[in-house]
């Protein structure tokens, strides 16, 4: 009776003095179980009911041979490899009847490779009654199949790109192309093109999106002077949807000037910029055109829009600069200088000093010196080369330039100061990096290279837009001719980047 009692009041006293819970039969197999909502053991529970009915055991996913990437719907392509979190997060989402289940725990099972199978392990819980759960194992296994993306379609098709961005320089010099190639680099402007193909005066950039070549126009429009016109073509027409497909192009002119050209204004243009000297130099072409006056440093800047409203070109190149030996400098001081009202900024940079040059094909043979006043007086000492323009047999075909009077025009305009190119050359331990490695340079090309790596030597302002890397073939320059005279333009170690290269371990031990 006391059994009884005690299986009345739901508990058995056992030899420890702890109350087990009564257990009841599984009402399909009689097997001793506690109790619950449905009175059956999880076999029998588990052969009634199943809580991954719903849930395929079979799917499929879609993977592109050609670029490896599978296929995430409705029209993303991602990148996912083998046994990857993306991957199994892909798979998942291809399972639509997941959501009436929590999902515990999900991994691969492994499978050849090459075997086209995926397999998924899930282990799922369930409510099945109320207060009720249960929880089940089960395997899924994937398809792949082969299906080529949108993008490898249409390169295969040959029509891979909806939009071209062309970049053109209508000039001698390719200062300027140097110049932007780095700019695209420092700033990753290239990320979203298919293609870059370099052609006769700039580069071809192709796109599979006209937002992405837009972003292009727009990078160019913000770092250079430059003129844009667009156009666009039908290539195939829907009559019952009403959709039209086009390729589109852009056009972007850049300034047909460079850094060193000689330039002569207009008269409206020069009493626009302070009365500027109609004859100048152009110092730096960045977001908008920097001119300077080599004879009173005084300086100005041309915008985008008004460059183009008064066009003006080059009368001289830095191709025709010819080198002079400096004989004097006496600097002018700042009580000689002359200065008038409504006149513009002066360079702070640079010195003005009269100098006296010979030629230096003429040196021993004419010594008549040349009497030139320059901006170039901190940098020069008797003995020194200098590059400059003769403009006294300089063939110019300008119509503002024969609008001056001959006896205003100078003989002679000193623009840089001349180095030994090939000292310069075996001393540079740095180097830049290009969008085309693989492009065949001829010498010309490599000569205006070389003249743009010297600028960056001796302008700070222009390297802090150029990523410079250290480079690792070459060592610290030890010429101690070169090491004695401070004035050599020189590239810190502190201004290097190194040059990061990732390698696989397993390629590398190979």
């Amino acid at each position: 009776m006391e059994y009884i009692n005690n299986a009345a009041n739901g508990a058995i006293p056992t030899a420890s003095g702890s109350a087990t819970v009564n257990k009841i039969l599984c009402c399909e197999c009689g097997v001793p179980i506690e109790p619950n909502a449905s009175n059956m053991c999880v076999p029998c529970l588990r052969s009634h009911v199943d809580i991954t009915e719903n849930i395929p055991k079979q799917a499929a996913i879609f993977f592109c041979r050609n670029c490896e990437r599978y296929l995430n719907p409705p029209n993303e392509w991602v990148q996912c490899s083998l046994e990857s979190k993306e991957l199994l997060s892909l798979c998942l989402k291809r399972l639509q009847g997941l959501r009436q289940v929590k999902l515990v725990d999900a991994g691969f099972i492994w499978t050849e490779p090459h075997s086209k199978r995926i397999k998924v392990k899930l282990t799922v819980h369930g409510e099945v009654m109320s207060d009720v759960v249960l929880q089940q194992v089960f395997v899924v296994e994937f398809t792949v199949n082969n299906q080529m993306c949108d993008d490898c379609h249409r390169t295969e098709a040959q029509d891979y790109w909806r939009c071209l961005v062309q970049v053109r320089q209508k000039a001698v010099n390719r200062k300027t192309l140097f110049y932007l190639e780095q700019m695209i680099l420092k700033h990753k402007a290239h990320e979203n093109t298919l293609g870059i193909k370099p052609n006769t005066g700039g580069l071809d950039f192709f796109y599979a999106t006209e937002a992405h070549a837009r972003k292009m126009v727009d990078f160019l429009q913000a770092v250079l002077p430059v003129k844009v016109t667009n156009s666009k073509k039908l290539i195939s027409h829907d009559i019952h949807s009403n959709s039209y497909n086009y390729k589109y192009s852009y056009a972007v002119d850049i300034v047909p000037i460079s850094k060193g050209s000689l330039v002569c204004l207009s008269k409206k243009l020069t009493q626009q910029l302070g009365h500027l000297a109609p004859v100048c130099l152009v110092s730096k072409v960045a977001n908008s055109i920097h001119l300077i006056d080599p004879q009173t440093a005084q300086m100005a800047e041309v915008q985008n829009m008004a460059f183009w409203k008064t066009p003006f070109e080059a009368i001289c190149n830095p191709k025709q600069m010819i080198e002079f030996i400096v004989m004097d400098v006496e600097i002018i001081r700042e009580s000689q200088r002359k200065t008038f009202p409504g006149q513009g900024p002066v360079s702070q940079r640079h010195t003005l000093a009269d100098v006296w040059v010979v030629k230096a094909a003429e040196l021993g043979i004419n010594d008549a010196t040349i009497h030139v006043k320059s901006h170039l007086g901190n940098l020069l000492k008797p003995g020194d080369s200098v590059l400059g323009y003769d403009l006294r047999e300089a063939n110019v075909n300008n119509a503002d330039f024969e609008k001056l009077k001959s006896e205003l025009l100078p003989d002679v305009l000193l623009i840089k100061k001349s180095y030994d190119k090939t000292v310069r050359k075996q001393n540079r331990n740095w180097k830049l990096k290009h969008l085309n490695e693989d492009v065949a340079v001829d010498t010309d090309i490599e000569n205006e290279y070389n003249e743009f790596l010297e600028d960056l030597e001796e302008d700070p302002e222009l390297r802090q837009n150029v990523n410079i890397f250290r480079d690792k073939n070459k060592q610290m320059p030890v010429d101690t001719n070169d090491m004695e005279d401070p004035s050599v333009p020189r590239i810190t170690l502190e201004e290097m980047l190194d040059d990061l290269v990732l390698e696989d371990e397993e390629m590398a031990d190979a």
